[in-house]
């Protein structure tokens, strides 16, 4: 077995690896709300979360398309295994930090950041190796559609969580008006019901949204190897693992092998962010938690299905912000919001500098 070869397996390793990082560095995203309500106990809302995450990676490919092909431009430089182990090591070191001190950031934006900046170092600082905006034509339909960090990433890092807030604000404020002559044993009793649903919900929109960018990611690791010939020795019966079109489907074996490892992690839990997320933030009840996780996984589902590779952190965290204002205002405890939202910032640059010094140590 080649060098080249030993390399690859590695590399799949470490995406992997990544993988079930993000199954356990989110599992707050899904389970934070219906453990803080005490609809369900934490292991039952690990079982109900890791079930649904492996249902909804199932589920669609168009995220996994954006990042394996719609994030940088091999055009410009070939994206190697090497470029992606950078890519890679970025976002597990950015992952374990924040996961250390119980800070809800994006995964989903530190394999981006982690990408861009292995690039970069790649291309030896040329900036057009990033493919920030352009048209998309469909092969078989013929519409034309916008692809591209800013299209993709920066729009919806941005209109996501303003939404989460926005619609988990008013989705609260018209269940109040529902339930506002119900007993309190009536509201607890139904939305406990209600909430192991969406939790559920939840869990399926994460699964979705987070296990397609993995698989994203190996596409790209395995087309690259195919095209710089490191797969030409490959026997017969490893032939599945060459890439030939960058814009094909994906393949059954990397949409299972993600499901699983991502629902491995989330099983393995978060304790440290579903603390933040569930306890710290706004005191909730089940009607609140139903509300959260409505709005949240509505929002992956569509995003998800448009191709943008959303944040499933900012997602849940702004629904849960909302539904606290629409509840009341100060009940939201904002020294913590403010330390979240800088976490939230920092992570593509932090990430895409983790990246480009792992390539200058590593790929140099």
């Amino acid at each position: 077995m080649t060098t080249a070869l030993l390399l690859l397996f590695f590399v799949l390793f470490v995406v992997l690896a990544f993988e079930y990082i993000n199954g356990f560095h989110d599992t707050a995203n899904a389970i934070a709300t219906v453990v803080s309500t005490k609809v369900l106990t934490p292991r039952q809302a690990l079982v109900l979360a890791a079930g649904m995450n492996l249902v909804g990676a199932f589920f669609g490919q168009a995220v996994a398309k954006t990042i394996h092909s719609g994030i940088v431009d091999d055009k410009v430089v070939a994206v190697t295994t090497i470029t992606i182990l950078c890519a890679m090591l970025g976002g597990i070191v950015w992952n374990l930090i924040t996961w250390w001190f119980g800070m809800p950031s994006s995964s989903t934006h530190a394999l981006v950041g982690g990408l861009i900046g292995a690039s970069l170092a790649a291309a030896k600082g040329n900036w057009n190796v990033l493919i920030w905006s352009r048209e998309k034509v469909d092969k078989v339909t013929g519409k034309v559609s916008m692809e591209g960090i800013y299209h993709k990433v920066v729009i919806p890092m941005i209109t996501s969580p303003a939404l989460g807030l926005v619609v988990g604000f008013f989705i609260m404020g018209f269940l109040f008006w529902l339930i506002r002559n119900w007993r309190p044993r009536t509201v607890n009793t139904t939305f406990g019901n209600l909430q192991i649903f969406s939790a559920a919900y939840m869990g399926f929109g994460h699964g979705m949204a987070d296990a397609q960018k993995t698989m994203g990611v190996i596409m790209l690791t395995l087309y690259g190897a195919t095209q710089a010939g490191d797969l030409d020795s490959l026997p017969s019966w490893l032939g599945f693992l060459k890439i030939q079109d960058k814009g094909a489907s994906i393949p059954l074996w990397i949409i299972m092998t993600c499901a699983f490892v991502m629902a491995a992690g989330t099983y393995a839990g978060g304790w440290r962010i579903i603390k933040t997320l569930g306890h710290k933030m706004v005191k909730m009840k089940p009607v609140h938690g139903f509300a959260a996780e409505t709005t949240a996984a509505t929002i992956l589902a569509t995003t998800g299905y448009m191709g943008m590779p959303v944040s499933t952190t900012h997602t849940i965290t702004t629904s849960i912000m909302g539904v606290g204002a629409a509840k009341r205002w100060g009940s939201i405890r904002w020294p913590l919001i403010e330390s979240i939202v800088w976490a939230w910032v920092m992570t593509i640059p932090a990430t895409g500098l983790l990246g480009w010094v792992f390539y200058k140590l590593i790929g140099s």
